[in-house]
């Protein structure tokens, strides 16, 4: 399976399953966000950002899915922070979070904001680190 298709495959597994309310403010949807269909050019965005932050929205058939299925208000938002820089250049950890407003699990009562965020070793090449130094 391609690393993208597994981040996708777990985002939304996470999101259905895993998923655990987070209240955030409203200025969270203020950041500029891109459109993508995987979590990988945010993730690449994020090592190459000067601050280290890049944001985007997730589209395309599964994000689609996912808010159909649940109802959803909002599209599904992905936020990835560097929590760590690698002496191996383009390397860095990284937290990465999917969150969306809005959700229905089933068995809930009331639609609430759901996350699921991950923390992962990645570089620009798209590998691991070769040394967590």
């Amino acid at each position: 399976m391609k690393p993208t298709t597994f981040l996708l495959a777990m985002g939304a597994f996470a999101l259905t399953v895993l998923a655990t309310p987070v209240f955030a403010s409203d200025s969270a949807r203020m950041v500029p966000r891109t459109e993508v269909s995987d979590a990988r050019p945010v993730m690449l965005a994020a090592i190459q950002a000067t601050d280290g932050e890049a944001h985007a929205i997730l589209t395309g058939d599964v994000a689609n899915a996912i808010t159909q299925r649940f109802g959803a208000t909002s599209p599904i938002f992905i936020d990835v922070t560097t929590e760590r820089r690698y002496q191996q250049p383009g390397c860095s950890r990284l937290k990465v979070m999917f969150w969306q407003d809005g959700v229905l699990l089933p068995g809930a009562k009331a639609p609430r904001k759901q996350t699921m965020e991950f923390g992962i070793n990645y570089c620009l090449d798209g590998l691991p680190p070769k040394s967590l130094l």
